[in-house]
């Protein structure tokens, strides 16, 4: 349904820096930069996701956006796991340790944090182990 989405920060060195710690676990990494000379507004934008395609992207200048709920695809409940170690470890609050969530679906395997804006994002896998 969604191509990607994006999101404000207080403080885009500081996102940036977290949220590439925080995904690299699900293999996703920073794709794209762009400038604040080239989009010709003041503002930064990094774009992350897979090889070349950034799905999620935060951007500097405003008010940040938050708080928002974000959840990123995990093939594996341990890259689950490992999201939720990286977010703790980078700065993050925890908000919902990884488990099994069967309210939701039966393998639905997920973990939650809080980002340094105060957003919920969340590691999910939908696959029995």
């Amino acid at each position: 349904m969604l191509d990607h989405l994006g999101i404000k920060v207080a403080d885009f060195e500081r996102a940036k820096a977290f949220y590439a710690r925080v995904l690299a676990p699900l293999g996703y990494g920073l794709v794209l930069e762009v400038t604040p000379e080239m989009t010709g507004g003041g503002d930064a934008h990094a774009g992350f996701g897979l090889e070349r395609r950034p799905q999620f992207w935060i951007g500097s200048g405003g008010t940040p956006s938050g708080p928002v709920h974000v959840c990123f695809e995990a093939n594996t409940r341990a890259q689950v796991d490992a999201f939720h170690r990286a977010a703790l470890g980078a700065g993050a609050t925890d908000n919902g340790k990884p488990g099994l969530r069967p309210l939701y679906h039966e393998h639905y395997y997920g973990a939650f944090a809080i980002d340094l804006d105060g957003n919920n994002i969340e590691a999910v896998c939908h696959t029995p182990e």
